[in-house]
């Protein structure tokens, strides 16, 4: 595999020079004309339409690949019914380069309820329809088809999602990985910019995509047996995944070799054999060798499509070795081949962060698109990403898989340029910075306190089941940005958008008092998910009680800075390991508190997340795996989930009918009525004559799991305020980081 301690990314191959940005990445042949092109050195396919823009993958990736001197054009969105649209461009000189786009396509393109959406917030004024299902897999056949013996690498979230074998919910299955159905030469998961300049490099230099089998964070089709030279072992993934304790590993970023020391050794006796002492640092060293020579094999394709049980320790197994200072290389066979991935990338430093984001980027639509509404780029423009990945570990949240847990953060200066070049090249900029964040709004610079537990580390979160001792909560360079950002002329405003960790954020008192006097716009959005541990468990989320901690701070603050804010607070319905009961008391908690939802969210299993894995296995991942586990119990009939649904939604009418059932069936009669602590009202006599008409009666499945439940002890009093002395109504919002 490659070092440990790769270059810069920005350095650039020996006698490439940088080429002049194009104003825009051509996407025609007049526009390459327009540059003085005959061809194009990669051609990047994708299914969102093209802005650029940081935010959005297309742009992000053809600049860094323009920086190394590549002619980069781009297709977006082409019709996939031929292979004509793929032609547009001509042959790429070197490859294409193909995604989904910013979104997975299966859900960009369907509810939770698998139903189709009627939009496309990436595409023109909207439209729905204007990309593939398993967009990568269509696109890479078309490119193909369109230039047979092409070089394709695939990359997004949708192919790194997709890397090995993965339930996909849409045809409920357990489809194999990604590189199989594409055909791909490699697939690079992850944030990429590290090996995608190593890939470019290579390839300038004649390197066939199919023979880079070393570089961190890609993964390929192998023969089986393959290795990538002599030394290398092989371990079954049954090794792995063992209790006890783990032997710590040593750190990769900063191993010295120990400086030999004088020592007087006597003279031994003829033909004695000198016994050498070996220092600990040198049998670590030879533990991290043996370790990046070593390839983990997970059960194959065959054997995780029909074993819930052997998925579900695949899916392990793959979450624990995710960590880049410690993680080894894994293989999983499909039929006659295996699809070997190597360990993830390398965690940008800063100036690596900042070199890519202080690319030039025309921060606007292509003239293409003339004034077409783009939703997403409506929702994006004004707002500054200013870091990556997350450790909060949520099981049903995809961004750890793709991203990483380790935090990788851009300079103040580097931010603070971004604002000033929004202020003067983005179209309709009034002085609004809509968002300071990322996954999360308040992890900038957060990191474990010492590099060598970081590397040998080995947690799925390092906030559950509480926030551990080693990771630096300290909030005071994120209030300096927010203060340096907001002094900038012609700032009027920041908001903070991406969504907040609750849970370390009390940590800073003086963070909370920033965000909420300085930027807070009368709502803050937050997500507690649920409120009980059952769920939360599952879940990997904190309990409520620290969004209660939370929600007191919150509002002192506001009521200090003689503003009126409010929370809007986001939940899940029909999570893994969701009773009936838990919704039960949710609702309960949401009444007693005066919260009325007006957006609920319910769980979609998403390729290769945790709680995906108990949705399909009913096993619980988090734990060790054997035939004996846990079973978790899944909402999957649809009568279940309209009802969890409706359990958040207690307050809407429409869903009185089903939740006045349930109660009845789980013994729950005394919360149906007109008294304070009741969910719904008793039905109308209208309701009771349409109730009692022929054809009106629930046909098929049952109201669930049923079953007396005890209303909580101590029923918490209605102490969060609802806007304008009513109840908080969650607002329409960009989609949040968990």
């Amino acid at each position: 595999m490659s070092s440990l301690a790769p270059p810069s990314i920005s350095q650039l191959l020996p006698g490439i020079a940088a080429r002049k940005p194009a104003p825009f990445l051509p996407m025609s042949r007049q526009e390459m004309a327009q540059l003085g092109w005959d061809e194009c050195d990669v051609i990047l396919v994708t299914g969102d339409c093209y802005i650029d823009h940081p935010s959005f993958g297309m742009a992000l990736i053809g600049r860094a690949l323009e920086a190394q001197g590549l002619r980069v054009g781009i297709i977006a969105q082409p019709d996939w019914q031929s292979a004509e649209a793929f032609k547009a461009l001509g042959k790429p000189r070197l490859f294409f380069g193909v995604t989904a786009g910013n979104m997975d396509s299966m859900i960009n393109r369907y509810t939770a309820d698998k139903k189709p959406r009627s939009d496309d917030a990436y595409t023109p004024h909207g439209a729905a329809g204007k990309r593939p299902d398993r967009a990568v897999t269509i696109y890479s056949q078309r490119c193909r088809e369109a230039f047979p013996g092409v070089q394709i690498m695939v990359g997004g979230i949708e192919a790194s999602l997709r890397r090995i074998a993965q339930y996909d919910y849409w045809s409920d299955t357990v489809r194999q990985s990604a590189l199989i159905y594409s055909k791909a030469d490699i697939l690079l998961f992850g944030n990429a910019e590290r090996a995608l300049v190593e890939v470019a490099q290579r390839a300038m230099a004649g390197e066939r995509l199919k023979d880079m089998r070393d570089i961190r964070g890609t993964a390929f089709i192998v023969n089986r047996g393959w290795r990538p030279d002599e030394g290398w072992s092989e371990e079954d993934s049954s090794t792995v995944d063992t209790p006890g304790r783990v032997d710590a590993h040593i750190d990769p970023y900063a191993m010295e070799p120990e400086a030999p020391k004088q020592v007087n050794t006597p003279a031994l006796p003829e033909g004695t054999l000198p016994v050498r002492l070996i220092s600990k640092a040198e049998r670590l060293r030879a533990k991290l060798e043996a370790r990046g020579k070593t390839v983990i094999r997970i059960p194959s394709y065959e054997m995780v499509a029909h074993d819930p049980v052997l998925y579900a320790h695949a899916s392990r197994v793959l979450h624990l070795e995710s960590n880049p200072g410690n993680a080894r290389a894994l293989v999983q066979q499909h039929g006659e081949r295996d699809v070997w991935i190597n360990p993830p990338p390398i965690p940008l430093t800063t100036p690596e962060m900042d070199w890519v984001f202080g690319l030039y980027y025309a921060r606007n639509p292509h003239p293409a698109y003339g004034d077409a509404h783009i939703p997403a780029w409506e929702m994006i423009k004004h707002s500054i990403n200013i870091m990556r990945g997350c450790f909060g570990g949520c099981t049903f949240c995809s961004i750890t898989e793709h991203e990483g847990r380790i935090i990788q953060s851009r300079s103040e200066e580097s931010i603070l340029k971004e604002i000033e070049e929004i202020r003067d090249k983005t179209r309709g900029f009034k002085g609004h910075i809509t968002d300071l964040g990322g996954p999360t709004a308040n992890m900038y610079r957060l990191a474990c306190k010492d590099p060598k537990i970081e590397s040998a580390c080995r947690k799925l979160s390092c906030v559950y089941p509480g926030i551990c001792e080693n990771l630096n909560t300290d909030h005071s360079s994120l209030i300096q940005l927010y203060r340096k950002a907001r002094a900038i002329p012609g700032v009027k405003k920041i908001t903070i958008g991406s969504g907040l960790r609750y849970d370390i954020a009390v940590r800073s008192p003086e963070y909370i008092k920033e965000l909420v006097t300085h930027h807070v716009s009368g709502y803050l959005k937050i997500a507690p998910e649920h409120t009980e541990e059952n769920v939360l468990s599952k879940m990997m989320k904190p309990g409520v009680d620290t969004f209660e901690a939370f929600r007191k701070l919150f509002d002192r603050f506001s009521k200090q800075a003689g503003k009126q804010q409010y929370l809007i607070p986001y939940f899940i319905a029909a999570h893994p390991g969701t009773t009936d009961e838990d919704m039960l008391n949710l609702a309960i908690w949401l009444k007693a508190n005066n919260f009325r939802p007006d957006q609920v969210q319910a769980f979609t299993p998403t390729p290769m997340a945790m709680a995906t894995t108990m949705w399909h296995t009913r096993r619980n991942p988090l734990k060790k795996v054997s035939r004996s586990s846990e079973i978790v119990d899944n909402v999957r009939d649809a009568y279940r989930r309209k009802l969890h649904k409706a359990f958040l939604r207690y307050h809407d009418p429409k869903h009185w009918p089903i939740l006045r059932e349930a109660l009845v069936a789980m013994g729950r009669q005394d919360l149906i009525g007109g008294a304070a602590h009741c969910l719904v009202p008793h039905p109308t006599a209208e309701e009771r004559r349409q109730q009692a008409a022929p054809g009106n009666a629930r046909g098929g499945g049952g109201p669930g799991s049923v079953g007396r439940i005890a209303t909580p002890a101590s029923p918490r009093k209605p102490n969060l305020r609802g806007g304008k002395g009513g109840p908080i109504k969650g607002g329409a919002g960009k989609p949040r980081g968990r």
